[in-house]
């Protein structure tokens, strides 16, 4: 897991959940908002991780 992943997670969520309102499609816009927040919680845990190694490192 990266935060590179978990960015690009969240951009393309968010671009599915755009789309999902521009077509008044309330399942495409779920679905969006569902990627976008695993994005960000992937994103998260990529950083708690670096964060945690470069604890254990001092």
């Amino acid at each position: 897991m990266s935060k590179a992943k978990g960015k690009a997670k969240q951009v393309k969520g968010k671009v599915k959940e755009t789309a999902g309102s521009a077509m008044d499609d309330k399942q495409m816009q779920a679905e969006g908002s569902a990627e976008r927040m695993s994005g960000k919680a992937e994103e998260m845990v990529a950083k708690t991780s670096e964060q945690m190694k470069k604890a254990k490192g001092k």
